[in-house]
């Protein structure tokens, strides 16, 4: 049987000895929030039943208890598509899960397919059927019923599984360092939960603001990012999208036009109008370097060809072309030929020799490697 654990005693109890690697999972809400509500944490130490521990979260000096087994180098965790669950032991616990082998990104480079579902890849690999019955189930609640606490279980209980049959299929195709420079990659990205620094590049109406238009919109996004962490309420409680994107096209001459176009939206965030009219015309030191958000006025001829050439990657790799490079990431190429971020490391290595001839078409000058490609 599972165990439900609701003191740090409890739990300190059952981590000894600890497991070269464990099954992790969380379950929380955010609806209501910006940040996710820990209410559920799963652990596996072992393929049975009785190594399954149900960690709630809730209870006192909990969070802390967790701390110890989440940072312990140790200790590899074993998770599913964990960037949610990244934000909610950041944010809830201080503390991340490293290191970690993400079994949704090690399905994509063993070729199984990007963005599998947990269920779909224990089907795949173990061909045991999970039941979804409780996926907007609402885990604050307690006590939990016995349907949660299976669902919750099911979450961990396959993951060494999957992990014995992912890690073996990366060492044979030589690809089990580019899952490593994934995940750290993955956590410094969580660690730094700064917010993104160019939130208007999201936003598709942004694209037809001229370069000032851009910029005020730039100062609101960034405003009501703010407003929504220090508040912990969701964004568009904030401000809407839409109401941010006509305060910046329109450009109220004062503060009276400003109150005039809250008025005229339902959703406008009244009691906040004075911080929001310094926001807007207030301009953020660093405005003159965002980039440009742009539609469809980049070269289409470049842009097929390198896709183009992604996609003849991805398939003598037999991978995903997304999991190569994203239609975005290759946009930004073109703004800048710029390697860095998800672009970086391995996939750098093996894009740049394809797409450093396309790109210098135009004019652009990729950053030169300093070793040589290789690819398996």
């Amino acid at each position: 049987m599972t165990h439900w654990i609701d003191t740090p005693a409890a739990l300190h109890a059952r981590l000894h000895p600890l497991p070269a690697s464990i099954g992790l999972d969380t379950e929380f809400i955010r609806e209501r929030t910006y940040w996710p509500q820990l209410a559920l944490v799963q652990i596996a130490l072992g393929e049975t039943d009785d190594d399954i521990l149900l960690v709630d979260p809730q209870a006192p000096g909990m969070c802390a208890a967790l701390v110890a087994l989440l940072e312990n180098p140790a200790v590899l965790k074993l998770m599913h598509s964990p960037s949610e669950d990244l934000v909610a032991f950041q944010h809830s616990c201080g503390a991340l899960p490293t290191p970690m082998f993400d079994t949704q990104a090690a399905a994509a480079l063993c070729g199984l397919g990007a963005g599998l579902s947990y269920q779909k890849l224990v089907q795949a690999i173990t061909e045991v059927a999970l039941a979804k019955g409780e996926t907007r189930s609402d885990w604050l609640r307690r006590p939990l019923s016995a349907s949660q606490l299976e669902y919750a279980a099911d979450d961990v209980r396959h993951l060494h599984a999957l992990h014995r049959q992912l890690q073996a299929t990366l060492a044979a195709n030589g690809r089990a360092a580019w899952l490593d420079e994934d995940s750290t990659r993955q956590l410094a990205n969580a660690a730094d939960d700064a917010g993104e620094r160019w939130p208007h590049l999201a936003l598709r109406g942004a694209q037809i603001l001229d370069q000032a238009g851009q910029h005020r919109l730039l100062r609101l996004l960034r405003w009501r990012d703010a407003q929504a962490r220090s508040s912990d309420r969701p964004r568009s409680w904030i401000l809407d999208n839409e109401l941010a994107l006509t305060l910046a096209r329109q450009n109220p001459a004062d503060k009276r036009a400003c109150d005039r176009l809250l008025d005229a939206a339902p959703k406008s965030p009244r009691s906040l109008r004075e911080a929001l009219w310094q926001a807007l015309i207030t301009p953020l030191p660093d405005e003159a370097d965002a980039p440009r958000a742009r539609g469809d006025d980049r070269d289409k001829t470049q842009l097929r060809a390198l896709q183009a050439a992604v996609a003849d990657v991805a398939a003598e790799l037999d991978l995903p072309e997304g999991i190569l490079a994203s239609r975005r990431l290759l946009e930004s190429l073109q703004d800048s030929s710029d390697w860095n971020g998800a672009l970086s490391g391995w996939r750098r290595q093996i894009l740049e020799p394809r797409l450093a001839p396309l790109l210098a078409r135009t004019g652009s000058t990729p950053i030169p490697l300093a070793a040589t490609p290789t690819s398996p």
